[in-house]
């Protein structure tokens, strides 16, 4: 009805692709009920068939697109042609779904259907691949590299379902082999077209995803000839290493692998010292209460806490950047990421290195916070001598994270120890303003002492319950610290805490 109607007038071509919708929404409900049907005990079957009534929808959107393009056209017009083929692909597509519901009937037939039912697919979408169409959007060559690991994992599960020939395995390999190879070739063209990607680059990622496509076809056409898996499998294997090799051109000399411990803990550290520095701004545009000078005054406080608060946090985003710096020297050096088999032991310590930033960033951070607070009248002194020890708690933290593989005597070990020894001055001289606002603070609150003998028992008593009230309270806030610090000390690298140690 569809072909004949692009051939006729508009009213029959809306009535074809109105009965076309209306037809294929029953269907997937019958293929949903059908797959409900088998059961949760064998979930991969059930994907088989729901992928073979996706294929049967998707091949009929596009074959409505081919009709309203040829419609009113000429029998001769290239629309026309489009027309024919996606006709074929939607007849085959429809074929293909029929067989997958004879062979789930079948359980020794079930594997083989499931692996032609998906090399026909991925056919169709290498057609696809291999047009001129330009891609919607674009991605980049790290999200391009991301989907090609997903190749060798469907090609390792392929050669095993070929060793193992269980059923359940072989259908398992169809469907992760169909996810991976369409999101290779999608992120492949998208790619490759990116505005920053020269022709030559193009062509060369465009060859090499026809060739790893190609390539894996094969290797599912012998899954079930165990002896030509080794052979397919490294042509596969060749084939995604080009592709590899092509999305770090597309990057240039500059490229780095996203995943790599080391990429990460310097992108952490960058993060840490841009999360300072925004800190760091919102103090700038603080100002102290405006509020009558005294005649005796001769220090003013809080002006001292702010620049004391604007000092740390200057001094802190200096040490991260410092810590930065210590960590590419490292792995300029060879010391971290060059040595496979010290993989483990380099993600450890990258690991312990960002925690550490992170809890720089954090503490500075709570320590903007306060000061800000406590120049507003909103906080406790003793809150911003809590925030500036944590500082200087965190900031120790990381020149031992620092120091665990670093070279004591190189120039950048000599910066990051000047930046932390400048955190800790920072951090001791808020202290020192904030002790003496709060003494201050302490000797403008008198207490007036009831002169009735019964009046000031009261008191006494009230004083006395305050105290011993607090007290408890500060019991229990050092139990608490002192849990929150077991707990931090669980998740530290091995290595860091034996240099705490």
């Amino acid at each position: 009805m569809l072909v004949s109607g692009a051939a006729s007038g508009q009213d029959k071509l809306a009535q074809a692709a109105q009965s076309s919708a209306k037809t294929i929404t029953q269907l997937t409900d019958v293929v949903k009920l059908g797959a409900a049907s088998i059961g949760s005990d064998d979930p991969e079957t059930q994907v088989v068939l729901i992928n073979a009534v996706k294929d049967v929808a998707k091949a009929l959107a596009e074959l409505i697109g081919a009709t309203k393009c040829a419609a009113g056209k000429a029998a001769d017009d290239p629309s026309m042609y489009q027309l024919k083929s996606a006709a074929k692909v939607m007849v085959t597509n429809v074929t293909s779904l029929l067989k997958t519901v004879k062979a789930v009937e079948d359980e020794a037939t079930r594997g083989t259907r499931a692996l032609e039912a998906t090399i026909e697919c991925i056919k169709q979408e290498l057609t696809v691949f291999q047009s001129k169409d330009v891609p919607e959007k674009s991605t980049t060559p790290e999200e391009f590299i991301r989907m090609t690991k997903g190749i060798t994992t469907a090609t390792a599960k392929a050669v095993a379902a070929g060793n193992s020939a269980r059923q359940e395995d072989v259908i398992s390999t169809a469907n992760l082999s169909r996810k991976a190879i369409f999101d290779m070739l999608t992120t492949c063209k998208q790619a490759a077209y990116h505005q920053e990607v020269n022709k030559d680059v193009r062509s060369r990622a465009l060859l090499y995803g026809t060739e790893c496509t190609t390539g894996y076809i094969d290797l599912l056409e012998h899954v079930l000839l165990v002896g030509w898996l080794v052979f397919y499998s490294k042509r596969v294997a060749g084939a995604v290493t080009e592709l590899i090799q092509t999305a770090e051109a597309m990057k240039g000399t500059e490229w780095v692998d996203p995943e790599d411990p080391t990429v990460i803990a310097e992108t952490e550290l960058l993060g840490a010292a841009a999360s300072i520095e925004a800190a760091a701004k919102k103090l700038e545009q603080l100002k102290p209460r405006a509020k009558p000078k005294q005649a005796d005054e001769t220090l003013d406080f809080e002006e001292q806490i702010l620049e004391a608060a604007k000092s740390i946090a200057a001094a802190t985003s200096a040490l991260v950047k410092s810590a930065s710096a210590a960590q590419r020297e490292l792995v300029a050096q060879g010391k971290v990421g060059s040595i496979p088999a010290n993989a483990v032991d380099d993600g450890q310590w990258s690991q312990g290195l960002i925690s550490a930033a992170r809890m720089v960033a954090a503490a500075t951070s709570n320590l903007c916070e306060a000061a800000n607070a406590s120049v507003q009248g909103q906080a406790s002194e003793e809150k911003l001598i809590s925030s500036a020890k944590q500082v200087a708690a965190s900031t120790a933290q990381l020149l031992v994270a620092c120091k665990v593989k670093a070279d004591q005597d190189s120039e950048a070990m000599r910066r990051l120890q000047a930046a932390g020894n400048a955190v800790k001055r920072a951090s001791d001289n808020l202290v020192r303003a904030a002790q003496k606002a709060a003494f201050h603070k302490a000797d403008d609150d008198n207490v007036v002492v009831k002169t009735k003998f019964v009046g000031g028992i009261a008191q006494i008593i009230a004083a006395q319950e305050e105290m011993l009230r607090k007290e408890r309270e500060l019991e229990e806030a050092r139990k608490k610290l002192a849990q929150i610090r077991q707990q931090q000390y669980k998740f530290l690298p091995s290595e860091l805490r034996e240099n705490e140690n």
